[in-house]
């Protein structure tokens, strides 16, 4: 029990920091979808996908697995002084050689993203994979050293910047610029493009960020040991194939999307719906993202521990029953919560993804939490494996279906491919590192959300009424809620605040 307080303890201060921070980072969602409902700022939006669709697809090079290999190796009793500045000089050496060459491709590059033209928008998107890069080692020693508090604040101080800058030029500066068209500023702000102006937003993100972390990265020295670096690269070089797999059932739809349904045009404003629709599905990859942060140096942490299993066990239990309620508090309330995005953005057909996608995010938090299986019995291989099973799945359906089916293609290709990899990887899970899941539990839980969902869809189809359907979501929820507490109600007893209040 204390170590899953502790862990409880960790997820919600990252919880809190990144749920916090993508909260802030999602009010630009509204913000933009709002400002740019003509179809220009449609197009605008969606080739400000695409590009970080590759952004997040390149990314996986540049950091190469380097933090998950540094909280192995950390945890392992490695010397902490000579593992960071040797991942460090890995990750500068290797950030500076690829920027430069993805800088003398920056043309065409930026041709295949819809932004022939403003070729410099590549530039500035290369030095914010750098800056993220060098940036990821400092975030991970903050981890690794349990400084939620530190880390929290460096991500929350990024995101402010990039909203009030985003406000800035979408927000604000048409109208400056329209009352004083002779002014400086005016000429350049012409003679740019929303994209552009979202992309600089970011590049000064990545750079405040960075400067707040100085203190982790100040005492470092250019310093490199090769046998380290070797077992480093050793241990991490299947990571970068899991990462771009991942990248490919993450984010390769938003490039292949504009290519491949329609018209360019058409493909990109196709697109754009798509990614904002995507950002409904928030709430979910909030969770998951915050257990993943404080999941991986607390299951290397654990590892050595003969309990493990039975831990690990009960993780996944609080774990399903936390993305069952991700999902219901998103699936039953849809009503409401589609004003989240500008009309332009959402009709019935595209509110139709969400909650494809919001399962498909239960699946991948699932796989998530199955995977620690392959990593602390190194064996990333099978986790390699698994990854690029999914990934073919991603690109084989996304080619085939993308031209008939546009947006809906997308969506049910990524929950083919992550319930694939979540099926496969307990099935291989159980065989290397059995965890004595409780499946009987688990999966009654799953099947009481998907009956509730689908009841809130059949009183959908009945009336129309706001009021009618909001009251019958809460209920719902209440209904799902009342059952967790009574099934679970011994265990909650022992938990901290939760538990004062079920004796």
């Amino acid at each position: 029990m204390a170590s899953l307080k502790k862990l409880a303890g960790q997820t919600l201060w990252y919880g809190v920091s990144n749920i916090a921070a993508k909260l802030l980072n999602q009010l630009l969602t509204p913000l933009i979808t709002y400002m740019l409902n003509k179809p220009a700022g449609m197009v605008d939006y969606g080739n400000f996908s695409t590009l970080y669709a590759f952004i997040s697809f390149i990314n996986v090079v540049y950091t190469y697995g380097m933090e998950t290999a540094y909280f192995r190796f950390s945890s392992a009793g490695e010397d902490q002084k000579k593992l960071f500045q040797t991942t460090f000089t890995s990750l500068l050496v290797t950030s500076i050689v690829l920027s430069t060459i993805l800088i003398g491709f920056r043309g065409p590059i930026a041709e295949y993203a819809g932004v022939g033209v403003h070729s410099e928008y590549i530039t500035w998107c290369v030095l914010i994979l750098a800056i993220d890069t060098m940036a990821a080692i400092p975030f991970a020693r903050l981890r690794q050293e349990e400084r939620p508090r530190k880390y929290a604040f460096v991500r929350l101080s990024g995101i402010v910047v990039n909203i009030i800058l985003t406000f800035f030029f979408i927000a604000y500066s048409p109208r400056f610029v329209a009352e004083h068209p002779g002014n400086a500023y005016a000429i350049w702000y012409k003679q740019n493009t929303n994209v552009g102006f979202l992309i600089i937003a970011n590049l000064t993100q990545a750079a405040v960020t960075f400067l707040l972390l100085y203190k982790e990265w100040l005492g470092y020295r250019f310093r490199f040991d090769k046998e380290l670096w070797k077992r480093l690269l050793t241990y991490s070089a299947p990571m970068v194939i899991v990462g771009l797999g991942g990248m490919v059932n993450e984010t390769i739809d938003r490039i292949m999307l504009p290519h491949l349904y329609g018209s360019r045009i058409q493909g990109t404003i196709e697109t754009s719906i798509y990614a904002a629709n995507y950002k409904i599905a928030i709430f979910i990859t909030l969770f998951i993202t915050a257990f993943r942060m404080s999941a991986e140096p607390f299951f290397f942490n654990q590892a050595a521990d003969k309990n493990a299993p039975n831990t690990y066990a009960r993780v996944m239990k609080w774990f399903v029953i936390i993305l069952c309620c991700a999902f219901l508090s998103t699936a039953l309330f849809l009503d409401g919560i589609k004003y989240y995005v500008g009309p332009a953005f959402r009709n019935e057909r595209s509110l139709g993804i969400v909650p494809i996608l919001l399962a498909a995010n239960v699946c991948l938090g699932i796989y998530y939490n199955l995977s620690v299986w392959y990593k602390i019995t190194d064996r990333m291989r099978m986790g390699m494996y698994i990854t690029l099973m999914g990934a073919a799945i991603t690109l084989v359906s996304n080619t085939l279906l993308i031209p008939k089916y546009g947006m809906y293609a997308c969506a049910w290709t990524t929950f083919a491919a992550y319930f694939s990899m979540m099926v496969v990887s307990y099935l291989l899970g159980q065989r290397y590192f059995p965890v004595p899941y409780n499946m009987k539990k688990l999966l009654s839980y799953l099947g009481v959300m998907a009956i509730m969902f689908f009841t809130q869809k059949l009183v959908g189809h009945f009336t129309e009424s706001l009021i009618v359907r909001l009251t019958s979501a809460t209920v719902l929820m209440l209904m799902f809620l009342r059952m967790v507490v009574a099934v679970e109600k011994e265990e909650l007893k022992g938990m901290p605040v939760i538990g004062k209040y079920l004796k």
